[in-house]
C-alpha cells in the first residue's frame, strides 16, 4: 500500500503498546495527521463518529507502537547525512522512515568549518520540510583523546563566531551538539548553545567525574532557566561508554557522573543497543540502575544502514563494514553504527528489557529533547499518527507516518 491509498479516517485494532499503555484488545483510529482516538475496543463504541472509521482487522498477535524517534543518526541506504548530498540524503530519510523510524534528528560529524556549514544548510531544508526533526552536530569541540571515529585534524575549543555560524547556516534547526566538557570555553559554550535553543550534550570526552557533573550541573541550569515551552530541562550524553574511558573504581571517570545523575532524573544517557557498541547484558543492567525514562536508545547509524557489508563514507573519513560492524579504515575505530531504530528496539528487548520500558526510551524520552513531549512518541488522541504495526515477534508489518502507510 502506498502513501496515496489510506482514506482520512481508518481505525486499527491489535494490541496497543505505549509509554503509560498496554491493552491487550486496542483499537486506535486515525483521522487526517492525527490520533482521533487510542483505547480498549469496547469503549470505541461510544466513540463519537466511531462509524465512520474504516475499521481494519489485524492478525492475531499484532501489537501496535508508536513511531520511533532516533536522537543520533548519520544516515542510510547510501545516503550519507554529513555529505550535503541532497539525493542521497533524501534516499537516506526515505529508508529511514519506511524502517520505522518516523522522526530523527540528521547528525552531522566533525569536518572542515565549510563542509559542516554547507552540510547544515542542506539539511535545514529537509527539516523545515518536516522530513526530519533537526540537525545534531557531533563536533567539532570534543576530546582528541576520545575522538573515535572524529577526523582529529577538524577538532577545537569551542569557537563562539563558528557556533552562530553553525545556527545560522542550520536556519534554527540545530537541536542538539555532542562537546568535550574538559575543553577551555565549555562553560561558555553552553550559555551559547541553550540561549539559541540547542540542547547540549556532552560526549566524546576524556573529563574526570568532577568536571563532568559539574559541566551536566551547568547545562541543567541553563536549560531550566531558558523559560521555553517544551524545552527540555535535562541535557543528554552522547552515546554513554563509547567515547570515553571505561569507569575504574580508582578513576570513575564521565561515566561514573553520568549514571548517578542519570539515575537522579537529571540527565539523559544515549544507548546505541545493537549489540556491538554495548554488551546486552549491559544494556539490561543501565534500564535497571538508571531507568527507562533516563535513556535514550540511538542508532548512531552510517550510510552502510540497510545495504550490504563494503566500504562507505561517514563524512571526511573512509569505512569499512564487515559482518554489519562499521569501524574507520584508518585505525579501525568503531564509526557508527548500521541497525535501524527498530533492530535497536529488538536488541533491546531481546537483551532482557520489558517491550514497555523500551518503549519509553525509544519514543517518549526522544520526543521531550525534542520539545515534543505532547506531540509524538505515544499513542493519545491528538498525538501525531506515526505508527508501526508489528507482528507478536516485533517484525515490521506497516509503517503509518502522518497517517499515510509508508509499508
Amino acid at each position: 500500500m502506498t502513501s496515496t491509498d489510506s482514506p482520512d479516517r481508518y481505525a486499527l485494532t491489535g494490541r496497543l503498546v505505549s509509554p503509560g499503555r498496554d491493552i491487550t484488545k486496542g483499537i486506535i483510529a486515525v483521522e487526517g495527521n492525527r490520533i482521533a482516538f487510542a483505547g480498549d475496543v469496547r469503549e470505541f463504541s461510544f466513540f463519537d463518529e466511531a462509524g465512520a472509521f474504516e475499521l481494519r482487522e489485524s492478525p492475531e498477535g499484532t501489537i501496535i507502537i508508536p513511531g520511533l524517534i532516533d536522537l543520533h543518526c548519520h544516515g542510510a541506504a547510501g545516503g550519507d547525512f554529513p555529505s550535503g548530498d541532497r539525493e542521497k540524503i533524501a534516499t537516506a530519510i526515505e529508508h529511514l522512515h519506511r524502517s520505522g523510524t518516523t522522526s530523527f534528528l540528521a547528525s552531522l560529524v566533525t569536518a572542515s568549518r565549510a563542509d559542516m556549514l554547507a552540510s547544515a544548510t542542506v539539511l535545514s531544508e529537509f527539516a523545515q520540510r518536516g522530513d526530519i526533526a533537526g540537525i545534531h552536530a557531533e563536533g567539532p569541540f570534543l576530546s582528541t583523546v576520545r575522538c573515535g571515529a572524529q577526523d582529529p585534524a577538524f577538532l577545537s575549543d569551542p569557537e563562539p563566531d563558528f557556533v552562530d555560524a553553525l545556527i545560522d547556516a542550520s536556519a534554527g534547526q540545530l537541536r542538539t551538539m555532542t562537546y568535550a566538557p574538559e575543553l577551555p570555553g565549555a562553560d561558555a559554550l553552553l550559555e551559547q548553545l541553550v540561549s539559541q535553543g540547542v540542547v547540549p550534550s556532552l560526549g566524546h570526552t576524556d573529563a574526570d567525574a568532577s568536571t563532568t557533573a559539574a559541566s551536566l550541573s551547568l547545562a541543567r541550569e541553563e536549560l531550566a532557566s531558558a523559560g521555553v515551552d517544551g524545552f527540555t530541562e535535562r541535557p543528554t550524553v552522547t552515546h554513554l561508554f563509547n567515547g570515553m574511558p571505561p569507569m575504574h573504581h580508582r578513576a570513575p571517570g564521565p561515566v561514573a557522573a553520568c549514571l548517578e545523575m542519570a539515575a537522579q532524573g537529571k540527565i539523559i544517557v544515549e544507548l546505541i543497543a545493537d549489540g556491538v557498541h554495548l554488551d546486552p547484558d549491559m544494556v539490561r543492567t543501565m534500564f535497571n540502575l538508571v531507568g527507562a525514562e533516563s535513556i535514550a536508545l540511538v542508532t548512531d547509524s552510517m550510510a552502510a544502514t540497510g545495504l550490504a557489508d563494503g566500504t562507505y563514507e561517514l563524512g571526511p573519513a573512509e569505512v569499512m563494514v564487515s559482518n554489519g560492524e562499521a569501524r574507520l579504515a584508518s585505525n579501525g575505530s568503531l564509526a557508527g553504527g548500521t541497525a535501524s531504530m527498530l533492530d535497536i528496539l529488538r536488541f533491546t528487548v531481546a537483551a532482557g528489557v520489558d517491550l514497555r520500558d523500551a518503549l519509553v526510551s525509544a519514543t517518549k524520552v526522544p520526543a521531550s529533547v525534542l520539545g515534543l513531549i505532547d506531540e509524538a512518541g505515544r499513542l493519545h488522541q491528538g498525538f501525531a499518527a506515526d505508527l508501526l504495526v508489528l507482528d507478536a515477534d516485533l517484525g515490521l508489518q506497516q509503517v503509518i507516518r502522518n497517517g499515510k502507510y509508508l509499508l
